[in-house]
């Protein structure tokens, strides 16, 4: 006799932003902008900057305890953490957060997936949790973004921000509000250097000491970014729906990658998602990389825009050029 793997249920949720806010007025004593130019082109308002000495871990165990006070205490038993920014190229950082919120020594690794990241660290968390593997598994998607800006390219030191969020999963049915239905991911690497950091990794440092120091900063072709981004978060968003067996008149509540305030408006009509169904808070927090979901579903149900019941639509796309989408009913949890 077989049995179904359990599901990956939500059953706790966190976010964290760094106190310190950088309005576009303060980008206008930096850059060649205005808060104008800014708010038309990326809906952004204000965003969240680490102080110096500040990093991803430090971001991640604040939300990665906020989650886990969500999920009534309980303790995880695997910890995976959504990066571009790890606190440094080895080791991961995701060992250092499990040890500071003193989980023990449970298994705990990074995954890279850039902006996608959250997705890519629900798919793994979800087969931890059907393999057996781990029974409660602290989900984080944690960014200093503003350590990889170029601070004189006003391309993306106007969009790109600092913060966490992060989500408990345990086991359950796929019938109970907080499962998680199948994630639709994908890739291309054909086109990778769309959105990438040059300097830094092997590719770079294998050239030898004639290569010189490199471009160590983030790097985006934004108009190519945008077609690509529209065309593969609307695909993988049909994708999820139609696996969950849903229909788009079903979806509550479209949660999308706070990328661009563009982006999410032609995804928004192009799934034909009703603007009062879309959350957002890209305006005060910016482009927060990884944890722009996790962070926007925190915000979203400390605000109750997001509420027990509401049928949500996830997607999200980054670097890679990777991307992808799922689908949940969300549960009742209060945002830690």
């Amino acid at each position: 006799m077989t049995t179904s793997a359990p599901t990956a249920v939500i059953c706790g949720i966190g976010g964290h932003v760094p106190p310190r806010v950088v309005t576009n007025h303060d980008m206008e004593a930096l850059l060649d902008t205005s808060d104008a130019w800014i708010r038309t082109r990326t809906g952004i308002a204000a965003r969240h900057v680490i102080d110096p000495g500040t990093a991803t871990s430090d971001l991640a165990v604040e939300a990665g305890a906020r989650a886990l006070a969500s999920a009534d205490g309980a303790p995880a038993d695997a910890v995976v953490l959504a990066t571009t920014t790890p606190d440094r190229p080895c080791p991961a950082t995701a060992p250092e957060v499990a040890a500071r919120l003193d989980l023990g020594p449970v298994p705990a690794f990074d995954v890279s997936a850039v902006c996608s990241g959250f997705l890519y660290g629900l798919a793994t968390a979800a087969g931890l949790i059907a393999a057996g593997t781990a029974r409660r598994v602290l989900l984080i998607a944690a960014d200093a973004f503003t350590t990889l800006i170029d601070p004189a390219d006003r391309s993306t030191a106007v969009i790109f921000a600092d913060g966490a969020g992060a989500v408990v999963l345990r086991p359950g049915d796929p019938q109970e509000p907080g499962a998680v239905g199948r994630v639709v991911l994908g890739s291309d690497g054909t086109l990778g250097d769309l959105i990438q950091v040059p300097a830094g990794g092997s590719r770079h440092r294998c050239l030898g000491p004639q290569a010189g120091p490199g471009d160590p900063y983030f790097r985006m072709r934004g108009r190519e970014t945008y077609r690509h981004a529209v065309r593969r978060m609307t695909e993988a968003s049909r994708a999820a729906l139609a696996a969950a067996g849903w229909e788009l008149d079903d979806v509550d509540r479209l949660a999308a990658h706070q990328a661009n305030g563009r982006i999410l408006a032609t995804v928004g009509e192009e799934l034909g998602v009703p603007e009062e169904r879309r959350l957002a808070n890209i305006e005060r927090v910016g482009n927060t990389g990884a944890a722009s979901i996790p962070l926007l579903l925190a915000q979203s149900t400390a605000e109750g825009t997001l509420a027990p019941g509401h049928r949500l639509l996830m997607t999200a796309f980054g670097g890679g050029l990777a991307w992808g989408a799922a689908t949940a009913v969300w549960p009742d949890v209060k945002a830690g």
